[in-house]
């Protein structure tokens, strides 16, 4: 299903891929709706002509949009037709939307196919009724809530200026929208669970359409790794959830298996080829991948693969000076990958952002850990609470299977639970945002409220912003100084909780303003020069790396981001010293 060339037309669910698909990016018809006219005018019958176009995916905010007007807009509305080839005729038609912040009603020639709510994670709807011969007009209306405190928006501000850590608003569509033409009997997902010691990977396939199959259903699962087959089975599916165990190659020598498990500096995959059958005749296929890989806590040491790992990592924003969210290009995405691996770090710390697929498939393919973590609110109450977390419950289902993500954060600095230090109501969310996130998944490490007052956290996780070396040397002399110091003037445990050995890590400091480009800036302590920089940064990861008790840490930031100058890189990304000596700092190098 080819179009023309669009913005961002790479397909957009790389660990979930089927061959067919039709990218809808590109110009559409667009309106503001200031007055809420537009359902009561009923404009998603269509016959009104918008007045402006659109570059989707880019938010209406963002230069690339062709708009690029940063003023709140609550409602806005999409307009585009479409038609489908002959060879989608006789299936089923899935309409997916990457994400739209915040909510979204969709109609296709006026009828109404659903409704979603959740401006970070994706979604879908079967749109095969509504479809007609010929042209069909694709209908949505996004709307936002740029003052409602409630809402999970991350570092989107809510007045009408950015400043200081908050940036421009997301408002509508921001990630790619595309069709897909699929059977009735199809994979609807799958969870994909690694054992490096077991050498398999457990799959949980999530079927639907069952109920029409007129035969034996079967799912064919065959890894390769560098092409060569490791291990292909078939297994019956007999009901909507089946699991099954992918069993491996073992050679039989001793460091066979290590030599495929994944790590940023080995980023070894396995191809995935799933195909699902009745008696035999193919009814869907999926290519996927994985990757072997094991994160524990092993004697109070963070491990990977059964070996003590020093997590360094990066504060990544994940804005773009003309995209904001959504980054320009595929190849943008991948280039804040290795510009990451260039200055040494082993990871990155998405802050505030549920991340594009895209970005998570480049941490896959070329070797970094991710720190995954969701867009908070600023108030609690029961909105609040049910938005925040059927939106990381679906972020956690999307990216379990990524092998890059090694930690998940569902809040950051008592963020949506202000009042934690006393009220029991926001320790028990805390608490319960913990629980809920470790029984989705029990294999990668949970931060409960990263930097302070925690509840229960598998790590203890400091935000620290001191920039002088003897402090931070005094201070992280021992596990107990570092607790006692109280950085930022917050308590690191609440709710009767106390330390009990977990590893220790600097999850943000440094934020070292520098100005190297035009933006005027903001940041946490400044610098007059690269060398007066480079002091700087030396002077506060150094304390760092000789300290005998800390076990990683996530400098802030990789990029400046509009006001906000402490960046390793400035906003377009052009490195304000060289990366070679960044690099030779973050090793520790002389």
């Amino acid at each position: 299903m080819e179009g023309p060339p669009m913005a961002r037309d790479e397909y957009p669910r790389p660990q979930f891929k089927r061959a067919e698909w039709m990218n809808l990016n590109g110009q559409w018809e667009f309106e503001f709706d200031d007055g809420r006219a537009g359902l009561r005018e009923r404009w998603q019958l269509g016959g009104r002509k918008f007045s402006k176009t659109i570059e989707v995916p880019y938010c209406f905010e963002s230069r690339l949009s062709g708009i690029g007007d940063p003023s709140a807009h609550d409602v806005v509305w999409y307009k585009r037709s479409f038609e489908l080839p002959e060879s989608c005729r006789s299936k089923r038609v899935l309409l997916h939307f990457g994400a739209v912040d915040y909510s979204a009603s969709v109609w296709v020639n006026g009828n109404k196919v659903g409704e979603h709510e959740g401006g970070h994670i994706g979604f879908s709807f079967d749109i095969t009724d509504a479809l007609q011969e010929g042209a069909n007009e694709l209908v949505v209306r996004a709307e936002d809530y740029a003052r409602d405190l409630a809402v999970p928006r991350g570092k989107q501000y809510w007045k009408d200026q950015s400043e200081t850590i908050f940036y421009t608003r997301t408002t509508g569509i921001w990630q790619t929208v595309w069709l897909e033409p699929v059977g009735g009997i199809r994979l609807e997902r799958v969870k994909l669970t690694p054992d490096i010691d077991a050498n398999t990977c457990g799959l949980r396939a999530f079927v639907s359409g069952l109920e029409s199959a007129s035969g034996k259903v079967e799912l064919r699962a065959t890894a390769t790794f560098n092409g060569a087959v490791e291990a292909a089975s078939s297994f019956s599916i007999g009901k909507s959830v089946t699991n099954h165990v992918i069993a491996l190659n073992d050679y039989n020598y001793h460091d066979s298996r290590w030599n495929r498990w994944w790590s940023p500096e080995h980023p070894h995959l396995y191809d995935l080829e799933l195909v699902l059958t009745v008696d035999g005749r193919e009814v869907d296929r999926v290519d996927s991948y994985f990757g072997m890989r094991k994160i524990s806590i092993e004697k109070g040491r963070v491990c990977l693969n059964n070996h003590p790992y020093y997590m360094k990592l990066v504060l990544d924003q994940g804005y773009f000076p003309n995209g904001l969210l959504t980054a320009p290009t595929d190849d943008d995405l991948r280039r804040d990958v290795e510009l990451t691996k260039e200055m040494g770090f082993n990871g990155a710390r998405k802050h505030q952002k549920i991340e594009d697929p895209r970005y998570l498939y480049w941490c896959d393919k070329l070797g970094l850990l991710v720190w995954g973590e969701t867009a908070n609110a600023y108030e609690m109450h029961e909105d609040y609470i049910r938005r925040f977390a059927a939106e990381w419950q679906a972020a956690i289902e999307r990216d379990c299977n990524h092998p890059c993500i090694v930690a998940w954060v569902p809040l950051n600095e008592s963020w949506g639970v202000p009042n934690i230090m006393h009220d029991a109501r926001e320790q028990q969310h805390a608490l319960a945002m913990y629980h809920l996130t470790k029984s989705l998944d029990p294999h990668r490490f949970v931060v409960s409220n990263d930097g302070w007052e925690h509840m229960k956290s598998d790590l203890l996780t400091i935000h620290d912003y001191e920039w002088r070396e003897e402090k931070l040397t005094e201070r992280y002399a021992d596990t107990g100084t570092a607790i006692a110091a109280r950085p930022a003037d917050r308590q690191l445990h609440v709710g009767g909780t106390e330390y009990e050995g977990e590893p220790m890590i600097v999850s943000e400091f440094g934020g070292i303003s520098f100005k190297k480009s035009d933006w005027e800036g903001w940041g946490y302590s400044g610098a007059d020069n690269d060398e007066d920089f480079l002091e700087r940064l030396e002077a506060v990861i150094r304390p760092l790396l000789a300290s005998p008790v800390v076990q990683g840490f996530c400098y802030t930031q990789l990029t400046d981001v509009e006001q906000e100058i402490n960046g390793l890189l400035t906003y377009d990304r052009k490195p304000k010293v060289p990366l070679e000596t960044i690099r030779r700092i973050v090793d520790g190098r002389p």
